[in-house]
């Protein structure tokens, strides 16, 4: 949330456009995140994580998915929340007007 914060006080439209996708995507990854995690509790009716051990032989699909949105939570290029941040990061750079050269 710190980038959403960034991107709305660099005040242009790269930064702010960047700071609601972030927002939209933490609100669907997180989601889906919470509904993962409550998949496995209703299953197997328990918090203790030695007890998921080998959980992609039983349930490949699952796995993939959940390690998808992990991923797509720690921004993985090609997902929502990466575009956001990058979004936010052009838009603090054209703010600055720090020149490279």
């Amino acid at each position: 949330m710190g980038f959403v914060t960034l991107g709305l006080f660099a005040l242009n439209i790269q930064g702010i456009e960047g700071a609601i996708m972030l927002m939209l995507s933490h609100g669907i990854v997180s989601g889906a995140l919470f509904l993962s995690v409550g998949v496995l509790y209703d299953r197997y009716h328990t918090r203790i994580i030695k007890y998921y051990g080998g959980l992609t032989t039983v349930m490949p699909l699952y796995a993939t998915v959940f390690l998808f949105f992990t991923m797509a939570n720690i921004s993985l290029p090609g997902t929502s929340s990466f575009i956001g941040e990058i979004l936010v990061l052009v838009g603090v750079y054209s703010t600055s007007g720090f020149t490279a050269f």
